[in-house]
């Protein structure tokens, strides 16, 4: 003899409840799975170790001095140099203030 459906659910849902899982009798894909793994941020961002005295935290530290930095240096000269050959970044386009960006006119109707 078998067991009536609604039995079985029944059962499953008290099951679920004790064991604390997710009562699912559909077999739904609702990502519990994942939900329930161990972060990965904290060992991902763990892994390489922290940088420590960049020229960005010296600047930070001390606002008032001029501190040099190479890189930004190097990277100013070639785009100075992309510049003078013409192959820079495009300029922003200007719109006069006041006027829409876009092509659409207004049209007002007087009644």
């Amino acid at each position: 003899m078998a067991v009536p459906r609604s039995r079985v659910l029944d059962l499953l849902k008290v099951q679920c409840r004790v064991f604390n899982a997710t009562f699912n009798p559909d077999r739904l894909r609702l990502g519990t799975k994942i939900l329930h793994q161990r972060l990965r941020g904290p060992s991902v961002a763990a892994y390489y170790p922290p940088r420590v005295g960049t020229v960005q935290d010296l600047r930070k530290l001390y606002p008032e001095w001029d501190v040099p930095d190479d890189a930004e240096d190097d990277w100013l000269e070639h785009l100075q140099i992309a510049k003078t050959r013409g192959k820079g970044p495009p300029k922003k386009k200007r719109t006069a203030a006041g006027e829409s960006r876009s092509n659409t006119t207004k049209i007002s109707v007087v009644i």
